[in-house]
């Protein structure tokens, strides 16, 4: 991996905290290895072995955009923690802040173990608002213990609260069918996450379908411990999340066809899911015998 190049940009339409539908540039940052190994992700497969040279962030934003179009928000992912000194170096805080000068809003990631006064320096370096997403991933007590996240739901609840306090707006990540769950546990548990990540205070929610391919999923898949999740599991979440009134909820639509088995009504379930995202407001449900 080059430290000085992303390994991904696109632009998006999301739904905004203030209800209006807003342009959105996001840049998939490389850097150094996650130290949590979670069960689930496969980001490692982007990311470097030691921690990249100071201006490399920067470096790789400048690059991106001019790749991208003109957004109002801004997404910096980065295959782990921004708040993490050994991933996003400190020394790059000030210029990454300056480049993203323009946006009127910015989303990170975070684990909850990096999350403290570093959050608050970096936030108040940025002219636009801070919004922090975090892996809640789900509320069942033994398969988020089997997830190797390293991470309590009572840290979660803190994280929120020390950053709403502060007037940093947050995300929960929550997976859709994590291992060790069958289909309908999948659901009620993604439902139940939901509820615990509005109870605690975010103001957003995004709904991940769990998949395959890292190699700890496929080898737990072998062992009928995993399966990845139905389409038809994801559309009901999200019908759960925004009956509820409670914040934005988001299903993530990357990679979706690997979801559902019928050709004849994926693209009209794909768009459902699209402008449920958009709106978020209920849909028609799509018709089909599949």
């Amino acid at each position: 991996m080059d430290p000085y190049l992303p390994y991904g940009w696109f632009n998006e339409q999301e739904r905004s905290l203030g209800g209006e539908v807003s342009d959105v540039s996001a840049i998939l940052l490389t850097n150094r290895e996650c130290p949590f190994n979670c069960l689930m992700c496969d980001l490692w497969k982007h990311t470097t072995d030691e921690t990249i040279p100071v201006g490399a962030i920067p470096a790789q934003m400048e690059f991106a955009f001019e790749k991208l179009s003109p957004a109002t928000h801004l997404k910096l992912f980065n295959s782990g923690s921004f708040f993490d000194p050994k991933a996003i170096p400190l020394e790059d805080y000030k210029q990454i802040a300056s480049l993203s000068s323009t946006f009127e809003n910015v989303l990170v990631e975070s684990h909850t173990a990096f999350i403290g006064e570093q959050c608050l320096e970096f936030d108040r370096m940025l002219n636009g608002q801070l919004e922090m997403a975090i892996g809640l991933e789900t509320v069942h007590p033994e398969v988020l213990s089997r997830l190797n996240k390293g991470m309590s739901l009572e840290n979660f609840k803190k994280s929120v609260g020390f950053l709403q306090s502060n007037g940093i707006s947050t995300r929960a990540f929550i997976l859709l069918r994590p291992p060790f769950l069958d289909e309908a546990e999948g659901l009620e548990w993604a439902c139940l996450s939901i509820d615990f990540a509005f109870a605690c205070g975010v103001d957003a929610c995004s709904v991940i379908p769990v998949r395959s391919g890292n190699g700890a999923l496929d080898k737990l898949a072998l062992d009928a411990y995993f399966q990845e999740p139905s389409i038809h599991t994801l559309e009901r979440v999200m019908e759960y999340g925004i009956r509820l009134q409670k914040g934005l909820v988001f299903a993530d639509l990357w990679d979706l066809d690997r979801f559902s088995t019928c050709e004849q009504c994926f693209e009209s379930r794909k768009e459902r899911l699209k402008q449920m995202n958009l709106t978020q407001e209920h849909v028609k449900p799509v018709e089909c015998s599949c």
